[in-house]
């Protein structure tokens, strides 16, 4: 098995830039042997392969014609899987969450010429609901690691990050708010906009408190369709939203070591109540 980054473990800068900001971006991270073989396990499988070699007529018969979304991901190759604990996430993890952390989910989405953009928004669900559990859970790590195996560049389907609007408290509005000053002192800065640009083989480790949103792809794009890989990690607890049910199969080959990143309950409509 090829090892998947040019490094294993965080800087004292970028473990700063976390805190500071609430994301970590990595450009060409990805070894070139590993991106490429990576693009390739991604896009092998039947329904994967035949949502691209389609017509643009014949996708557009479909639900969602811009956009393959799986979620969850349960039909990971060697490859993807392997991304899950490599030691610079390890590393990352330990060095900002501690020892004690889960697996939470992860997906895939191929985003194709035309797909719309996505408002900003931040994905931490515990402060979207008011339940015990939640507001217990609510200060706790909910962990993002965004991978863009072929990259994107400034307003082709690019994220869109606010720096600091980690430190803001989420509420109904506070996404309509967030650029508009009311809510910069909470944050301790001014809070604006960055449209990323990333090279292909890149990925963000993101605080999932933080507000995100991404570009809109141009029906025009040079790039006919950008992946995007995600797998999320929470501190150990009760289930966050969507945190999977793990596969046998994923069981049945996992170390000691993985097996405890699985060895929490999934999310079920009840949870939270019952919890």
């Amino acid at each position: 098995m090829m090892s998947c980054f040019k490094h294993t473990e965080p800087t004292e800068d970028e473990l700063a830039a976390f805190h500071r900001d609430g994301f970590i971006a990595y450009p060409d991270a990805m070894k070139d042997d590993y991106r490429e073989a990576l693009i390739e396990e991604v896009l092998s499988p039947n329904p994967i392969a035949h949502f691209l070699s389609i017509s643009d007529k014949e996708r557009a018969d479909l639900d969602t014609p811009t956009r393959y979304f799986v979620r969850p991901w349960d039909d990971r190759g060697p490859l993807s899987d392997a991304l899950i604990d490599e030691p610079l996430i390890t590393s990352l993890l330990e060095a900002t969450v501690g020892p004690d952390y889960h697996f939470c989910h992860s997906s895939m989405n191929l985003a194709m010429r035309g797909a719309e953009a996505g408002r900003f928004h931040q994905d931490h669900h515990h402060w979207n609901h008011d339940n015990p559990i939640n507001l217990a859970e609510r200060e706790r790590y909910y962990i993002q690691v965004l991978y863009y195996p072929n990259g994107f560049t400034q307003g082709d389907r690019s994220l869109i990050v606010v720096p600091g609007s980690h430190r803001v408290s989420p509420t109904k509005d506070t996404a309509e708010r967030l650029l508009t000053g009311e809510l910069d002192d909470e944050a301790g800065r001014k809070l604006e906009a960055i449209h990323l640009e990333l090279s292909p083989g890149s990925f963000v480790y993101l605080n999932a408190r933080m507000y995100h949103g991404f570009d809109p792809k141009p029906i025009d794009s040079p790039q006919p369709f950008r992946i995007f890989l995600i797998d999320i990690f929470k501190e150990a607890g009760p289930p966050h939203r969507y945190t999977q049910e793990i596969p046998q199969s994923w069981r049945d080959k996992a170390s000691p070591e993985r097996l405890k990143l699985y060895d929490r309950e999934p999310y079920t409509e009840t949870c939270w109540i019952d919890g």
